[in-house]
């Protein structure tokens, strides 16, 4: 039986950030870019939390990874309300979730 390193969770959390960027950089979905996101947000949850499991050279920070994550999950929550509200006022006025309309938001 072969123990989980810091590496298979490093190699999980790689994948998800260049999905993430990628679904960030080739959709043209409000909701899709927001998906996209969340993914990178998972993505250093991940990392913050395996960073706590394995402390390596400081053991008596272990837990600080975990913190950081919740902070994060918090800052996640209120990016997805806002930009769900702002997507939402968006389809209203444009009726469509087309990013290529955003032009006219421009000030």
């Amino acid at each position: 039986m072969s123990s989980i390193t810091f590496f298979h969770y490093f190699a999980v959390a790689c994948f998800l950030f260049v999905t993430g960027l990628f679904c960030i950089l080739s959709k043209r979905n409000v909701i899709a870019v927001l998906l996209g996101v969340e993914l990178v947000l998972n993505a250093t949850n991940l990392n913050l939390v395996a960073l706590g499991r394995f402390p390596g050279w400081q053991p008596q920070l272990a837990h600080e990874g975990q913190v950081l994550a919740l902070f994060v999950i918090v800052l996640a929550a209120t990016e997805a309300a806002l930009a769900l509200g702002i997507a939402l006022c968006f389809y209203s006025l444009h009726r469509a979730p087309d990013l290529d309309e955003a032009q006219d938001l421009k000030g």
